[in-house]
């Protein structure tokens, strides 16, 4: 059975069977309603036989079970977790009605008698009891399981994709004609050969997904909704090869439903977004969570006049009236992408334009920045990517050399002068700044948008989009340059190259944190390079602390990075996971994800070079761009790019130790601990607690004299009496590094201090160099 997850305490569960059907591409056609709160319509999902059951679909039946069969025999033995269900579960009853916007059919409420329902339900997913027996599998038909929550699935239905018109290029030498069986196969040729058209021919390819989304239903599917699932079989299919690989849902939202937000923009105009919820979009639409389920998109979405629809699709849509009242608009992706990263945003935005001397000049001052980074880069380039294919920026010529994307600012109308004073003259000095640094910007264009004051955030990315909060707007430029640069490396580490595991947040947080600082330098092009490196210290300090503070309030268990360890990627057999802790209330206001991950990349940039460690990440970004990764991928590559780090002890295996598979602080170098004191010897003040707690996490007694010497000077200043006789220590066996600090005992003009400087001298003084002792009696008498 399903089981009942406590939403505010457990792992987020990823339900999807990806490994026996893989979504490929899906094509949404939806009415936004804010009357009642809900978004309506349908979605065409089209499938690829999955990984552990991927066989040739004209083989014939006999070829097909004969290969299933050979499956289930190989795991007799032990649970195969195939989610199948009796043939008698449940049966349907269904009538039709027009939508009140677009025209089409819309599913009615099944009866009373019929599993066919949007009640919530328990389903036998996943149950040790369904093992692949032979003697069993027979009687049993495949189910389906997509990642869906909060919605109310109306119908589910098979398209007859062979009778739409010029389909039959895709049918290679079969006819359209013969027995049912035959024709369910031709069906998922057709789909085979669409989703596998070469990367040239993705404009007609959008265009058959386009017709075949329209093609007439040809018989509907069992289904039923559990609480974090959509489960869905055909009668009589047994195996993920014969199942139907073009299907249609009919569904709606739920005005609770926890992916999308209604509220009103601060101009008091209604608007809906999707706000980055722990349970990311499935209860936006039924879909594969799991991040390998890499999957392009096209969708219509119809709403009132007046309301701008904003997507993260790579086209600036322009609205199309359908009647009076009513407008549609269409946005579409080429680039492979997980269903999380899809988002939408509808409102009374107004667009931002770029109207004032000021922008036009600050355009104008980024020819600096308008060629790629070095040669290096250029070959890279024209290596062959190793993502699976489609109309890729970094291998066309044009893409490689601009420098500035196409992009577009939208707000509330109360926000536009705002954001043409602080925003819109930001935008292409970071994207500028970014491209210097990492090279070809991965998506096409970008839209940024100031949403609803309830964003819980100060911004967040999506490809060819991103959300900031009105909050970067006020008090100048630099809060909210230095939240663009974050948004905007996103594009890079964790919408271009993404997390093969969600857990590994630190690889898209982590990476962003450390990038914005590097992007926001490059676009202060008129700040001399010392006050530059003085911003990027007093940053590291605040992190430094807010990390500090974050490890002393938390629990431990989520202050690991890489909190599956060992198994981080690894999936059941069906292709299902966890996100591990992903419906922890408290994770997602913590940082640790990008302070910890921050400093991780700081300390490896220091070891490297900066120049070293930027080279090292662009070629990263070129071998990786398109895929998904682990931690290992890019520390691997980085340790094979600095052969000499490896020599001096440095391994994936000891940064997996200190960095990311343990709770706390890691455990600095002495000359991290020398820097980070130094900050620390800058603060007018620091409590007991705090220095006890440097101590400890430190052991600072432990170090070397650099080390304990500036932890001696926090004592003095903090006037700390539980380290004095870390001093009284220093000054006895230390005494070619003491002297400076017998002034600083004296110079506080404290009595303590003054008779622990004059003790420390007595005691040593017999055994002091005759110079030393002069200037220290000169010091003290």
């Amino acid at each position: 059975m399903e089981t009942q997850l406590d939403p505010m305490k457990d792992d987020l569960p990823l339900m999807a069977n990806t490994s026996y059907m893989l979504l490929k591409h899906y094509v949404l056609d939806l009415d936004v309603d804010f009357k009642s709160k809900v978004i309506e319509g349908s979605i065409v999902l089209f499938f690829e036989t999955g990984s552990q059951y991927r066989k040739t679909i004209s083989a014939g039946k006999e070829c097909c079970q004969s290969q299933f069969d050979e499956t289930c025999k190989m795991r007799a033995s032990e649970p195969c977790h195939i989610p199948m269900i009796n043939v008698s579960t449940c049966s349907s009853k269904t009538e039709c009605n027009d939508f009140a916007v677009s025209g089409k059919e819309e599913e009615a409420t099944s009866d009373g008698n019929s599993n066919h329902s949007n009640n919530e339900q328990a389903s036998g997913i996943s149950s040790s009891k369904d093992c692949c027996d032979i003697e069993d599998h027979g009687n049993k038909d495949f189910l389906l399981v997509l990642d869906c929550c909060d919605l109310s699935v109306l119908k589910v239905e098979e398209l007859d994709v062979a009778a739409v018109s010029g389909i039959e290029k895709f049918t290679r030498s079969a006819k359209l004609t013969g027995v049912s069986k035959e024709l369910e196969n031709i069906r998922n040729q057709i789909v085979h050969e669409l989703v596998t058209l070469p990367a040239d021919h993705w404009k007609e390819q959008l265009y058959y997904f386009t017709h075949c989304s329209q093609a007439p239903g040809c018989g509907e599917l069992l289904f039923s909704t559990g609480t974090w699932s959509l489960e869905i079989r055909k009668s009589g299919i047994q195996s993920p090869a014969d199942f139907p690989h073009a299907i249609r849902i009919w569904y709606k939202t739920k005005p609770e439903g926890r992916s999308v937000t209604w509220t009103t923009d601060q101009s008091g105009r209604p608007c809906v977004y999707t706000m980055g919820s722990p349970i990311n979009n499935r209860a936006l639409f039924p879909c594969q969570e799991p991040p390998t389920a890499l999957s392009t998109w096209q969708a219509s979405v119809r709403t009132a006049s007046g309301f701008v629809v904003l997507m993260s699709g790579e086209n600036s849509a322009e609205p199309v009236q359908l009647r009076e009242g009513i407008l549609s608009w269409y946005y579409y992706v080429s680039m492979p992408m997980p269903a999380s990263t899809f988002t939408i945003a509808v409102g009374c935005w107004q667009e931002v334009k770029q109207q004032s001397f000021k922008q036009k000049a600050a355009i104008g001052t980024n020819t600096e920045f308008s060629s790629p980074s070095s040669q290096t880069d250029l070959r890279w380039h024209e290596e062959i990517c190793g993502h699976v294919e489609y109309p890729c920026r970094f291998q066309n010529p044009a893409a490689r050399l601009q420098a500035v994307i196409p992009y577009r600012v939208f707000a509330p109308w109360c926000l536009m002068e705002s954001c043409e004073e602080y925003l819109l003259h930001l935008v292409p000095q970071c994207l500028s700044a970014a491209y210097a640094t990492l090279g070809t910007h991965p998506f096409s264009r970008l839209d940024v948008l100031i949403v609803p004051s309830n964003f819980s955030s100060l911004g967040m990315a999506s490809p060819h989009i991103i959300f900031l909060s009105q909050s970067v707007l006020p008090g100048g430029s630099h809060l909210c340059g230095t939240r663009l640069c974050h948004e905007i490396a996103h594009a890079w580490f964790g919408l271009a190259i993404g997390a093969r595991d969600w857990t590994e947040e630190w690889i898209s947080e982590g990476f962003a944190t450390f990038l914005e600082d590097i992007f926001w330098a490059r676009a202060q092009q008129q700040l001399p390079h010392d006050e530059i490196k003085e911003q990027q210290e007093l940053k590291a300090l605040l992190r430094w602390r807010r990390l500090r503070d974050e490890v002393q309030n938390s629990e431990e268990e989520l202050q690991v990075l890489r909190p599956k360890k060992e198994s981080t990627g690894e999936v059941s057999e069906s292709g299902a996971s966890v996100v591990k802790y992903g419906l922890k209330a408290e994770k997602i206001f913590m940082q640790v994800h990008y302070l910890k991950g921050y400093f991780l990349l700081r300390s490896l940039a220091r070891k490297i070079g900066e120049v070293s460690y930027l080279a090292s990440l662009r070629k990263f970004v070129i071998k990786f761009h398109g895929q998904l990764v682990l931690s290992q991928d890019f520390l691997s590559m980085l340790l094979e790019d600095i052969p000499k780090q490896k020599q001096s002890g440095l391994t994936v295996e000891s940064i997996f130790q200190n960095w990311l598979d343990t709770s706390g602080i890691p455990k600095l170098l002495p000359d991290q601990l020398v820097l980070l004191l130094e900050f620390l010897l800058e603060e007018k003040t620091l409590c007991p607690r705090i220095l006890q707690c440097l101590e400890r996490t430190y052991q600072l007694r432990e170090q070397d004299a650099e080390v304990r010497h500036r932890w001696c000077e926090l004592v003095i200043k903090h006037k700390y009496e539980p380290g004095y006789g870390d001093i009284e220590r220093f000054l006895r066996e230390d005494q070619a590094m003491g002297v400076y600090l017998y002034g600083e005992l004296m110079v506080n003009e404290d009595a303590k201090q003054q008779e622990l400087a004059r003790k420390c001298f007595a005691a040593a003084q017999e055994h002091m160099d005759a110079s030393s002792a002069k200037v220290v009696a000169e010091m003290l008498f």
